[in-house]
């Protein structure tokens, strides 16, 4: 027999592999792209920053529509996992809730386009600011927890207020290079800091 060493599916399931990697890819690429060209950058150039042909991002993604909400769900994805193993790596919970806040911030103020490119379809984008609210309400729930119960913030914290601030904070950020959202932000959470 010419495939007695061969698992089954063993290729299938690296043919699945390979699929989302590249996926994985041609997100991070338009997230890239986004940043400095915004949600409607050509997709040749995305492809460019990918590594592969246009080709390939329409078998991924049909429309725009479906690439923008799939970065962002990528996103929303990384930012929420990162919680977790900074908590687990940081000296104390709010060092963790600071790098983390960072790349809260960083999705928030490099989301560019986004709401515009999704009213027109406002049930999408409903869907989306509830995966979002999902997905990183607990996250930043945990750091809260983390550092009152270590006695470093105020116990009566809530992570929802926190995350809208932290976004009112960031809007208009992308259009106005005389504002620093990163540094009324690092204000904020510095702020949260229990006085002893």
């Amino acid at each position: 027999m010419s495939d007695s060493g061969r698992i089954p599916g063993s290729s299938a399931g690296s043919k699945r592999k390979d699929a989302r990697r590249n996926q994985q890819t041609l997100l991070d690429a338009a997230a890239a792209v986004f940043v400095t060209s915004g949600v409607e950058a050509p997709v040749r150039d995305i492809a460019a920053k990918a590594g592969v042909g246009v080709g390939t991002v329409y078998r991924h993604f049909p429309t725009r529509a479906d690439l923008v909400i799939a970065v962002y769900r990528h996103q929303v994805d990384t930012c929420a996992e990162a919680g977790p193993a900074l908590l687990a790596a940081s000296p104390t919970p709010h060092a963790a809730l600071e790098q983390w806040v960072d790349l809260f911030v960083d999705f928030l103020v490099t989301k560019h386009g986004l709401a515009a490119a999704m009213q027109a379809d406002s049930a999408g984008f409903e869907a989306l600011h509830a995966y979002f609210l999902e997905r990183l309400l607990p996250v930043c729930t945990q750091f809260l927890d983390a550092a009152a119960a270590a006695g470093e913030i105020r116990a009566d914290l809530d992570a929802y207020h926190l995350m809208r601030g932290i976004g009112n904070l960031c809007v208009g950020a992308d259009s106005d290079p005389r504002y620093d959202a990163r540094r009324l932000v690092a204000l904020l959470v510095a702020g949260l800091r229990q006085a002893h």
